[in-house]
């Protein structure tokens, strides 16, 4: 069990569908965010597009982020559009490392607008562990749901991380939810936020993906801009904020 974790939040450029180019976006955020663990934002690889294409746990387009996870040494926590073998459809979240992906969680409390295409994920609480840290993990709707927090807590969890999309018109949302989290459960907080435009009305999404301390303080965010960079060294016994800013680089800010 290792006393820390290196862990950040990711918001790359999205074409569209564009599973191919974004996977190379994904690989490029994992190698400059030297990280044992990258949060990616809901429906990362594919945009907030409901007819989007499933993608498969093997699909070859997954390469590059793959080969960035070996080299790196780092878990990354992606979204996706999966099918299930009965046909059915999920907005997931992809644990991807140096041996390839795998679907580690469903989201549970799909939106109303979600439904046609989407079905709701099994409701039992999805924890990774990485380094003997465990990771309990959500997808946007969910953070808003106490229950879906409280389930993780029950189950042990050290983070909560989840990838989230909102406009730039509910700024407050995340930081709110993240706070009363943190404070409620004890745990750090992890949300990786869709950044620049997508489908279905997100014209301007808000980005400023961040963490939080168990304590509800701001450990590392990124801005509202795309390629937008946070990450954050956890300590059992604090935390230090490290680095912040743009894929192309950040400077060490420091303790926090």
């Amino acid at each position: 069990m290792s006393d820390s974790l290196v862990l950040a939040v990711a918001q790359p450029p999205c074409v569209s569908y564009g599973i191919a180019v974004n996977a190379v976006a994904h690989a490029d955020a994992v190698r400059a965010a030297g990280a044992r663990v990258v949060v990616f934002p809901e429906l990362s690889l594919t945009g907030y597009e409901f007819d989007a294409p499933a993608v498969a746990v093997d699909d070859p387009r997954l390469g590059p982020i793959v080969d960035a996870c070996a080299q790196s040494g780092t878990l990354a926590l992606v979204g996706a559009p999966v099918d299930d073998p009965d046909g059915r459809s999920y907005i997931a979240v992809l644990a991807i490392d140096g041996a390839g992906a795998t679907v580690v969680y469903r989201k549970v409390h799909v939106h109303s607008s979600e439904a046609g295409r989407f079905s709701p994920g099994p409701d039992v609480p999805a924890v990774v562990e990485v380094d003997g840290w465990r990771l309990g993990l959500a997808v946007c709707r969910d953070t808003g749901i106490p229950g879906h927090a409280a389930a993780l807590a029950a189950e042990g969890m050290d983070v909560y991380a989840a990838g989230i999309l909102d406009h730039r018109r509910d700024a407050a949302v995340p930081p709110e939810r993240a706070r009363r989290i943190a404070g409620e459960h004890g745990v750090w907080v992890a949300f990786a936020g869709f950044a620049g435009s997508t489908g279905e009305g997100f014209d301007e999404a808000l980005g400023r993906s961040g963490i939080w301390a168990p304590d509800g303080r701001v450990l590392a965010q990124a801005g509202p801009e795309v390629g937008g960079i946070a990450r954050a060294a956890l300590n059992r016994g604090g935390a230090v904020r490290t680095a912040e800013g743009p894929a192309s680089g950040g400077a060490d800010a420091g303790p926090a």
